[in-house]
């Protein structure tokens, strides 16, 4: 689960082929020392997939698809603080999302990633079998605790829901995944919250277990792109009272199957 990539400036002529197979492997890759400004990562971002606007969040001035993630010294929330999966509550939720480091706290701040590859193949048979073929609803309801600054002060405009497969097929890779997730999972179809909460937990909880997982410690040009079809992340809220400021860009994805 996860690679460094070295020796690339993405500002430049980069192996474009080499970097998508060693993210469609590795779940997630990072790079270190990455010196672009707005337009140079998103042509980074347009040579790995399509860049789409992220719901509820404005872009940054000129570059819509482009949005601040930002934690400034007063505040305690953090910009999706818990183990979650990229929107999960469209209809097609993103392919991936990459994350570039501007302003870093002295300490603290890390993100930790989960392969739900790692996950589903870790389970039983007999639990693999009870899952094939449920469907779970996931709403944006459920996203109080991942929101930004700015989705604190105001009402969503609009309520997101949508039903995905428990278990789904890397459109890519053919690899089966886990896809709940403890950030937008209500229930599974044709059982009521309480009823889908025992297995929910369990599975929320065995998702991330230490043995699926890498933590990466930013620096000021790190970044990190990762698969929002089989991964999950979580960036740690142990920096209170420092700012951190970070520019994302979400791709498109497609419906789960």
């Amino acid at each position: 689960m996860g690679a460094e990539i070295l020796g690339v400036d993405l500002s430049k002529k980069f192996p474009e082929k080499e970097i998508r197979k060693a993210f469609l492997e590795h779940g997630v890759v990072f790079f270190r020392d990455q010196k672009l400004d707005p337009a140079q990562f998103m042509a980074f971002a347009r040579a790995m997939g399509k860049p789409i606007e992220y719901p509820f969040v404005k872009g940054i001035e000129g570059f819509p698809e482009v949005i601040e993630v930002k934690k400034l010294e007063h505040e305690k929330h953090n910009f999706g603080g818990i183990w979650h999966s990229d929107t999960a509550y469209l209809q097609e939720p993103p392919m991936g999302s990459m994350l570039i480091a501007r302003e870093i706290p002295s300490y603290g701040g890390d993100t930790e990633f989960a392969s739900q590859y790692l996950a589903y193949e870790a389970l039983s048979d007999g639990l693999k079998r009870l899952l094939e073929g449920m469907v779970a609803v996931n709403a944006s309801s459920k996203a109080d605790v991942t929101r930004t600054r700015e989705d604190r002060v105001k009402e969503y405009a609009e309520h997101y829901e949508a039903e995905h497969p428990v278990v789904r097929t890397h459109p890519e890779t053919g690899r089966k995944a886990l896809y709940v997730n403890r950030g937008h999972t209500l229930r599974f179809r044709g059982m009521t919250e309480a009823e889908s909460a025992p297995l929910l937990e369990f599975l929320f909880r065995h998702q991330v277990k230490p043995e699926f997982t890498c933590r990466f410690q930013w620096q000021v040009g790190s970044l990190a792109f990762w698969d929002n079809r089989c991964t999950q992340h979580n960036p740690i809220n142990d920096y209170h009272g420092h700012r951190r400021v970070m520019h994302r860009i979400t791709l498109a994805g497609d419906r789960p199957r």
